[in-house]
């Protein structure tokens, strides 16, 4: 009977904690929860100790804990983003693009990734481009030196750089806490289940938990592997500018206001357009209106005169 009520409490707590708005759910936690806390301490539910802990346990009373061995302190797990910013010419900045990509192709997709890569820029302008990386985080550092030295190479100069790092190791501490909890709370209600120990409407609250209890797992697992992948590839992101505008001496602005004549006067009669058409029917009504009260007003006198 302990047993079962046991496994009947791991049921409703899984039940009771993410559906707290189903009154019905909660009710049938609360009076399970309540009878095993006469029968049995709550202690059951909750999820076992790391094997480290479990075994040092294992030897020594469970009231004392200055036999627990120390745990060493964990790497702290840092995402780095590095972010370099270079000043070329702008007929260079296409080409440097293209020769940093191929150096990050060059080292295999395991090492490094070609996230995006773009440019713009119209003619005689200034341009720019931005190219995004992903690198193996112990080799990140080693290749923005290589992507400083091509550039040089090409004739530009590095204007910024700066590096950022997140300690995202409490986070993936307290995720993979979460996940070994949730595992094991899903292996005890599948043991309700596979037992068939309880009324129907117990087992399907079990089968409830446990659908609950995957979609957490899988929720948990999807960001522990997005931050380990933060963690194990560094982001580099690398600007390019040009050094100035391009060509054009002293006539250029005003061929380029000349050029702007044609596309100011087609708006401009567009808009002509536009109040013609909103304006000219309601012009036309208005000057109806006013030729048949003139008319009236015409008459009227005749009118009068005439009696």
């Amino acid at each position: 009977m302990a047993l079962r009520s046991s496994l009947l409490l791991v049921s409703a707590g899984a039940l009771a904690l993410p559906a707290c708005s189903d009154n019905s759910s909660y009710e049938t936690a609360e009076a399970v929860t309540t009878v095993d806390v006469a029968e049995e301490p709550m202690a059951d539910a909750a999820p076992p100790p790391p094997p480290a802990i479990a075994s040092a346990e294992a030897g020594s009373d469970g009231n004392e804990t200055s036999s627990l061995p120390a745990i060493p302190a964990a790497a702290p797990k840092i995402a780095y983003v590095y972010s370099y910013g270079f000043r070329v010419a702008r007929d260079e900045i296409a080409p440097l693009q293209e020769r940093h990509a191929d150096m990050c192709i060059k080292l295999g997709p395991l090492t490094c990734q070609v996230r995006s890569l773009q440019q713009n820029g119209a003619e005689n302008d200034y341009g720019y481009g931005e190219l995004q990386l992903s690198v193996a985080a112990d080799k990140a550092r080693e290749f923005g030196r290589e992507l400083v030295a091509a550039t040089e190479k090409a004739g530009g100069d590095q204007v910024s750089s700066s590096i950022e790092g997140e300690d995202l190791s409490k986070q993936i501490v307290d995720t993979e806490a979460r996940l070994r909890s949730r595992e094991v709370l899903r292996d005890r209600l599948m043991e309700v289940l596979r037992t068939r120990k309880g009324s129907v409407q117990e087992l399907v609250e079990a089968e409830r938990g446990v659908a609950q209890v995957n979609e957490e797992i899988d929720q948990a697992r999807s960001w522990l592997q997005e931050m380990r992948g933060r963690v194990a590839y560094s982001r580099i992101t690398v600007n390019y500018q040009s050094e100035g505008a391009g060509p054009g001496g002293f006539f250029e602005p005003i061929r380029k206001s000349i050029g702007s004549i044609g596309p100011v006067a087609g708006t401009v009669i567009g808009a002509l357009i536009v109040l013609l058409t909103i304006f000219l029917p309601i012009g036309l009504v208005g000057f109806g209106i006013w030729a048949v009260v003139k008319r009236l007003r015409r008459r009227a006198p005749d009118d009068t005169s005439a009696e």
